[in-house]
């Protein structure tokens, strides 16, 4: 059985109905709000629309994500904001961007305008500290300029997180120092960010954005893992052990198996010479049994069966008052002056008996 979070459970019904306003449905702005625990923007309008101002669902105006959410594979998208202007979490319509301490939206940098020395501050390093050098920090847009041991402004955004364990609280603290500092939540000053080895508190004191949980700072998340050779020789050598392995076993199978099938064949043929004298012995045992019967030694029979093991012609039995065999054909020629016979045949008298055909 699987232990769903409370907050989800409360919530499921309206994520469920929540959000699925069409174009011209009704809709109230003041419903909108950013989800809690995710923070992100929420209307009762689907995602490919936004609640207007007429209260009412209505296709979106532009976009800020390359591949937005929530639209069909063929459908059209609305156009992205050109250069100097943004699109909001609402997405109605392209706006200016933001001057220095204006109003700006959760984690929309991207909202505010450049400093002059953009170059010099921007993050290049992938992890989002600042957009072009600026920050919305606490709703308000700043530059990100604040030097070392100078006051900053410092934002602390619990995140709900999921882990083995269940629900916890995973909080993201930004501040406005520059790129190698970052603002400590206690005395609100920049300080140095501290490297691999260094006790930390935060991801965001050390230069690797990595606090472990023993409480220092590794190498970042994103580090690739490089291996030893030897690593690969010992993967390399267990491949091909694993491959010599099962043809071995494989090899050491079938011939178990065909020594089976060997063992089989042999017991048949044992089984079949042992058949074969067996019947040889009962013929032999008749054979005797016949011979030594009384007044049987002069008989036609006594030689039915022979003591040498010839062919079954020398087996066969002689019949002592038998004919003589006829050495030829007889052959008989009619004619007006008598019979004339063939050369080389004897004519044996016929005679007749009387009474018979």
């Amino acid at each position: 059985m699987f232990f769903y979070p409370l907050t989800l459970l409360c919530l499921s019904p309206a994520l469920v109905l929540a959000g699925s306003g069409v174009r011209d449905d009704p809709c109230s702005q003041g419903n909108s709000r950013l989800q809690a625990g995710t923070y992100q923007f929420w209307s009762e309008c689907s995602t490919s629309n936004y609640c207007a101002a007429n209260s009412t669902c209505q296709p979106k105006g532009c976009r800020k994500d390359e591949f937005p959410f929530g639209y069909a594979q063929d459908a059209k998208l609305p156009d992205k904001c050109e250069r100097g202007q943004f699109c909001p979490d609402e997405g109605d319509i392209c706006q200016d961007i933001l001057a220095v301490g204006s109003s700006c939206q959760l984690n929309r940098d991207d909202q505010c305008e450049a400093p002059p020395n953009f170059n010099e501050l921007a993050d290049d390093s992938g992890r989002g500290l600042n957009f072009n050098g600026s920050v919305c920090l606490n709703n308000l847009c700043m530059w990100a300029n604040a030097t070392l041991g100078t006051t900053c402004v410092v934002e602390n955004t619990p995140y709900t997180a999921y882990g083995v364990d269940g629900e916890f609280i995973n909080i993201v603290s930004r501040g406005n120092c520059r790129i190698g500092l970052y603002c400590d939540s206690a005395t609100k000053v920049c300080m140095t960010s501290k490297l691999i080895g260094e006790s930390c508190t935060a991801d965001k004191e050390c230069d690797s954005w990595n606090c472990l949980s023993s409480g220092v700072c590794g190498v970042a998340a994103a580090t690739p893992h490089h291996f030893g050779i030897w690593v690969y020789v010992i993967v390399a050598l267990g491949i091909f052990g694993g491959m010599a392995g099962t043809l071995i076993g494989l090899f050491m199978m079938h011939r178990k198996q065909r020594d089976q099938e060997r063992e089989k064949r042999i017991q048949y043929w044992r089984e079949q010479n042992a058949f074969h004298q067996n019947l040889q012995q009962m013929r032999e045992t008749a054979r005797a049994s016949i011979l030594s019967l009384p007044n049987n030694g002069g008989s036609a029979r006594s030689t039915m069966y022979s003591r040498d093991g010839g062919s079954d012609e020398l087996n066969a039995p002689v019949l002592q008052n038998a004919a003589p065999k006829a050495s030829g054909l007889r052959h008989y020629l009619g004619g007006d002056g008598g019979s004339d016979y063939d050369e080389g045949v004897t004519m044996q008298p016929s005679k007749r008996n009387e009474g018979r055909f």
